[in-house]
């Protein structure tokens, strides 16, 4: 892709309130992630992980992107929808990048996760589930979205409100990773990543509040 998603990256992630400024040009790695099936075929989802090591400590984030052969109606470079950017692909042409905390089929696809209803991909193979993803917390009523999220942006990470065939859902995207532990009250989703020196940690990447 042309431009690359990293690239693309180094732009967009110092506009974003949870980005941890460290005076100087984001210098960005790939450090881990999955992927999510679109049922209908038609949106492509990632899990990004990245690093930025232009600080005096390397800092991760979490970026799950919604790749598209179109814009996303009624979308663009605000907080609802985020266009990360467009990309030229080689086979499959122009490509719009969201930031999935404002894209509808991500937001239900991870919703699926959190409810045990989709299976994590590997983030590099096709048709290649990834177990070292795992959903944590109790067995409980599992709503379905009946229209898009609204995107509050804060300091800590994203939260997206789903209205759901049960009431409001509170779906909360952890931006900024640091290794720890699943709160047992809370349904999530953990995974891995690795650091640029090898040591590799695991942390809550999203949270289901119902």
């Amino acid at each position: 892709m042309t431009p690359g998603k990293l690239e693309l990256l180094t732009s967009w992630l110092p506009t974003r309130p949870w980005y941890v400024s460290t005076g100087a040009v984001p210098a960005l790695s790939v450090a881990g992630g999955f992927r999510l099936d679109d049922p209908e075929g038609e949106v492509g989802m990632e899990f990004m992980v990245v690093t930025d090591a232009s600080g005096d400590r390397p800092v991760t984030y979490h970026v799950p992107l919604a790749y598209r052969g179109a814009p996303l109606d009624g979308a663009g470079n605000d907080d609802r929808a985020a266009l990360v950017g467009t990309s030229e692909h080689g086979v499959l042409g122009t490509r719009w990048i969201y930031d999935g905390a404002g894209d509808p089929v991500l937001v239900a696809q991870l919703l699926a996760l959190l409810h045990g209803r989709a299976q994590p991909q590997a983030q590099s193979e096709t048709d290649t589930p990834d177990p070292s993803v795992t959903r944590h917390g109790a067995e409980g009523p599992r709503p379905a979205p009946t229209g898009p999220g609204t995107v509050a942006e804060g300091g800590d990470g994203t939260v997206v409100t789903v209205p759901t065939d049960s009431g409001p859902a509170a779906l909360t995207l952890v931006r900024v990773l640091r290794p720890s532990a699943p709160d047992p009250a809370r349904i999530c989703v953990t995974a891995p990543w690795r650091l640029p020196d090898g040591t590799e940690h695991r942390a809550p990447f999203a949270f289901l509040d119902v």
